[in-house]
């Protein structure tokens, strides 16, 4: 709106607006005039937003346009098998090294040779509960010290061997604690059982 129209405007009875009159028109016709562009100025910028968005998802799809879908979700399943398999060897490897632990605690100071006497165990056999427990453990113990009871310890303390009450006590008896030597026993055992169960007996083995 512009002032001479407001000027040249001519009321009832010939009555012109007032300078203060006009003033005030202009003032708050400025307010409204000013409020639209701001208004217009809100709507081009949230217009010119919309349509860069626009434009990024359109380069969005163009990119898709050239994935392969059934080469990327053959990945991802080679992903999740390869995953899968890492998880299931290292519980694998996780439970061995915690029944060989739990073999070794059971034959610690009971037998001559841990090594050996654990070597005999059939893991395959024992079962590993949530609780840390091994079930069959104890079985298969006792199953060993029944058939290979020359591998474990007894409460006995000869050290030589002398059947006819002399001979040389400087021999060893292989089967005691202080001697034990599995090559030995071998060895007796092949060329002279007689003997050799004669110094297991000695030495407190159950035959």
């Amino acid at each position: 709106m512009e002032r001479k129209f407001l000027e040249g405007l001519e009321l009832e009875g010939g009555v012109k607006l007032s300078k203060e009159v006009i003033d005030k028109i202009m003032d708050e016709n400025g307010k409204d005039i000013n409020k639209a562009k701001g208004d217009l100025e809100d709507v081009q910028g949230e217009l010119k937003k919309a349509k860069e968005t626009i434009k990024e998802r359109d380069k969005q799809l163009d990119s898709l346009k050239d994935v392969d879908v059934e080469k990327l979700n053959e990945t991802i399943e080679i992903l999740k098998k390869e995953n899968k398999d890492k998880d299931k060897k290292y519980a694998g490897e996780l439970k061995d090294i915690k029944l060989t632990n739990a073999i070794k605690l059971a034959v610690a100071g009971k037998v001559f040779d841990e090594d050996m006497a654990a070597s005999l165990f059939d893991k395959s056999q024992l079962v590993l509960t949530d609780d840390g427990k091994v079930v069959g453990l104890n079985e298969q113990l006792g199953a060993i010290k029944k058939d290979k009871g020359f591998l474990f310890k007894t409460d006995k303390v000869d050290t030589h061997y002398d059947p006819n009450g002399g001979g040389d006590p400087s021999v060893k008896n292989p089967w005691t604690k202080d001697s034990f030597n599995l090559t030995e026993q071998g060895k007796l055992l092949k060329e002279n059982p007689a003997q050799a169960k004669e110094l297991m007996a000695a030495a407190g083995f159950k035959l």
